[in-house]
């Protein structure tokens, strides 16, 4: 029996070893992502500070991550100055809520349909259209140029709005999610009255809104930081968005730092906001979309 003791001493050793591994290995992940995150949010942390100095300390070494003074004024002159920042934020909100507001619905209903409406030629017309997207998107950006200049569509913020109605990608990912609905519930729905617009606006779209979300984040995102379109098509500095916006403050103050980190802090709040409030669907339709096929 003296034998077994340090036997079973070495046993309890090595099982405990064997329960604090996982624990280990737990902690230095989540330091190494915490060192990762930290270096990601640097550069928005100096622009942050930056916003509220002065140029003279813009690049100072080493840097003073916390303003002695914090410059509130910056603010001011940026949103009431000779450029108004609230007149780029306007646009850009007209422009961004009508194309994103679109966006959902035609990409929610022609999903609706490749996945759950049977009619000839279906599989055949939505690979032609998702071929589309090996289109890079600069070649359409002559022949768009000419058909909008015979419409008359130069210079206005139809020309931003209208092609952002559609998008391929938008299609492919609402018809990945109808596809998995089961078809019993839709037909159920058909027996008890319901035709094709309420079974979709009533049944089928409350289910998938993980799907909605997500485009919706992926959407405001790619239009409220879009840069080509506005620059080719206007031309009028009160039709700018805010992309346009702050090179126009870049142009008139030569290198204002200050100035140009205060717009960005500022039209960087509606993209915190919308990630905030839609993080958790944004998620869990990323998360469910990797299991649909």
């Amino acid at each position: 029996m003296e034998t077994t003791y340090p036997v079973q001493s070495t046993q309890q050793k090595t099982r405990a070893k064997n329960k604090q591994l996982p624990w280990v290995i737990k902690a230095i992940i989540t330091v190494v992502l915490a060192a990762f995150a930290l270096i990601m949010i640097l550069p928005y942390i100096w622009m942050i500070s930056t916003s509220f100095k002065i140029n003279g300390e813009v690049f100072k070494y080493p840097i003073d991550w916390i303003p002695k003074t914090w410059h509130f004024e910056n603010y001011k002159q940026v949103w009431t100055g000779p450029n108004p920042f609230y007149l780029f934020y306007l646009n850009s909100i007209k422009i961004t809520g009508i194309t994103v507001a679109g966006n959902l619905l035609t990409s929610a209903m022609a999903g609706y349909a490749f996945a759950k409406i049977r009619f000839k030629g279906r599989n055949f017309l939505f690979l032609l259209y998702l071929s589309t997207m090996m289109i890079p998107s600069q070649v359409l950006l002559l022949p768009r140029f000419i058909l909008f200049d015979s419409m008359k569509l130069i210079n206005t913020h139809y020309s931003l709005i209208l092609p952002g109605l559609f998008t391929v990608f938008g299609t492919f990912l609402m018809r990945q999610f109808f596809s998995t609905l089961p078809n019993e519930l839709l037909e159920a729905a058909r027996v008890d009255g319901a035709g094709y617009w309420r079974t979709f606006w009533q049944i089928s779209l409350p289910l998938i809104k993980p799907a909605i979300v997500t485009l919706l984040i992926l959407s405001f995102t790619s239009h409220w930081n879009e840069y080509e379109g506005p620059l080719i098509y206007l031309r009028d500095k009160h039709l700018f968005t805010i992309p346009l916006g702050l090179t126009s403050y870049v142009e008139e103050f030569g290198t204002n730092y200050v100035l140009t980190m205060a717009a960005s802090v500022s039209a960087l709040l509606p993209l915190l906001i919308v990630v905030i409030v839609c993080q958790k669907w944004f998620v869990e339709g990323f998360a469910s979309s990797g299991l649909k096929g």
